[in-house]
């Protein structure tokens, strides 16, 4: 039972599960001290020793059975359901039809008298349908078809109706026709079941057996790659990585050594030395930036922008003041959101109330609307910070703004996910735009963004 529990733990980490050493040791420990003997008990046990995520329980609920449930149907016999008469009708009627489908005359019997298929039949099945080399879960469908089309099953379907047929013409009744046609079908669910069963656990135990790719750091993944689980696994993360941010600032401006020097700093760090100014101080002139934010989020950019305006939200004791804006066709302002909400929470209700929709990306038009509105948020103290891919669905792109906006800020940067062999295809403007910007970063995964944000900062 141990090397049961290893392979169950082994699948559930190859299905993205995360359980930790401490973890299996305390699934080992709880179905010891419960035992097999108490089913419910024993799964209550091992599902609160490993699972500590909501949306790991259906993982979990998947592959429970292909471990620890039997995978023998419930099949019943069904001549000894039937009275003399009938048997005896029926028994007519399957010698009338073993001409016409010979090759189905085992799988037929199994089927009628009740009996499972057999280890060895459901190994040979595995062996030609190439069962044994297959290791993951997303082909158990396809190898379920295939075995059962292997083993006839669909045939034995047809062969059933036409017994059906068969019967009605030597007269046996309606409802004994309708009970028969019933014990025929239950059997023939018990049948594909067993062969659900038997794949799901084959392919649960070549994943445990197979070893483990190493994960990719979610830090690393592109934006457009990342799973609706590893999405959420970031928001969670935001916050740490915001702290890491946070510290890597602080250590860097207590480090740095620019500015005038400062006489009263250096006299009182050389006192040891007799006042002899052997280490010089000076004053450090590191000043917050001030920044506007003009986020696309449209489809394609959606989780980059949500991480991107959390990220900065979270470091604003790093920053002077921060307005923000989004944009899919028009320009919305969205700074208030911020200020009576936390991060994580103003962000998700930004998001929700600006969906996408079926309506073009059209920064131009939404840069008119800043310059109508919002351009005295613009100082020579301001670095301004649009996020997007320049894509604009053939609009007017507004280059006189852009250029406009750079002249009056302290610099204007662009984060853009797309490569630079990328720009100018299609409906891209970001080659134009990349003219009338003091630098452009490549921000196609949060690593790339969080360096990014970084650098804005270091740089004040």
């Amino acid at each position: 039972m141990d090397q049961r529990i290893v392979e169950f733990i082994r699948a559930l980490r190859a299905a993205g599960v995360r359980i930790s050493l401490a973890e299996s040791q305390d699934a080992m420990y709880s179905a010891e001290t419960v035992g097999v003997f108490h089913p419910e008990q024993f799964r209550a046990a091992l599902k609160s020793a490993l699972i500590k995520e909501a949306s790991d329980q259906p993982t979990f609920d998947y592959f429970y059975p292909l471990f620890f449930a039997s995978n023998q149907p419930p099949l019943q016999n069904i001549p000894d359901q039937l009275s003399p008469e009938e048997q005896q009708v029926l028994q007519q009627a399957l010698e009338a039809l073993m001409g016409q489908m010979q090759a189905l005359q085992q799988i037929l019997q199994q089927m009628m008298r009740g009996q499972a298929f057999t280890q060895e039949q459901l190994d040979q099945l595995a062996r030609q349908s190439g069962l044994n080399r297959a290791d993951e879960m997303y082909q158990r469908g396809w190898f379920e078809r295939r075995l059962s089309r292997q083993a006839g099953l669909p045939q034995l379907q047809k062969l059933i109706e036409m017994l059906m047929e068969a019967l009605e013409q030597m007269g046996m009744s309606q409802a004994a026709r309708a009970e028969l046609r019933e014990m025929m079908q239950q059997n023939m669910r018990g049948l594909n079941e067993q062969i659900s069963q038997y794949v799901g656990a084959t392919l649960a135990q070549q994943m445990a057996a197979k070893e483990p790719e190493p994960t990719p750091d979610l830090l690393d993944v592109p934006f457009q790659a990342l799973s609706r689980q590893e999405i959420e696994q970031i928001r969670d993360e935001i916050r740490r990585l915001a702290a890491r941010l946070r510290s890597r600032a602080s250590l860097r401006q207590k480090k740095a050594k620019f500015g005038q020097p400062d006489p009263r700093r250096t006299l009182r760090a050389n006192m040891r030395y007799g006042g002899v100014p052997l280490e010089l101080r000076y004053r450090t002139r590191h000043k917050k930036p001030s920044l506007v934010l003009i986020c696309d989020v449209s489809t394609s950019m959606r989780y980059c922008a949500e991480f991107l305006l959390t990220l900065i939200y979270e470091l604003q004791d790093l920053v002077t003041r921060t307005h923000s804006y989004i944009f899919i066709s028009d320009l919305v302002d969205i700074s208030m959101a911020f200020q009576e909400h936390e991060p994580k929470e103003a962000v998700q209700r930004v998001l929700q109330e600006n969906p996408p929709g079926y309506y073009n990306t059209d920064l131009g038009n939404s840069l008119r609307t800043f310059t109508a509105e919002h351009m005295n948020k613009i100082d020579h103290r301001t670095t301004v910070i649009i996020l997007g891919d320049g894509r604009n669905n053939y609009n007017d792109p507004r280059l006189d703004i852009a250029q406009d906006m750079q002249r009056r800020s302290r610099r204007l940067i662009w984060f853009c996910p797309e490569p630079r062999v990328q720009w100018g295809s299609g409906d891209s403007d970001m080659h134009r735009y990349a003219a009338y910007a003091d630098g452009v970063y490549l921000v196609n995964s949060l690593r790339d963004l969080a360096n990014a944000v970084d650098q804005i900062l270091a740089d004040g």
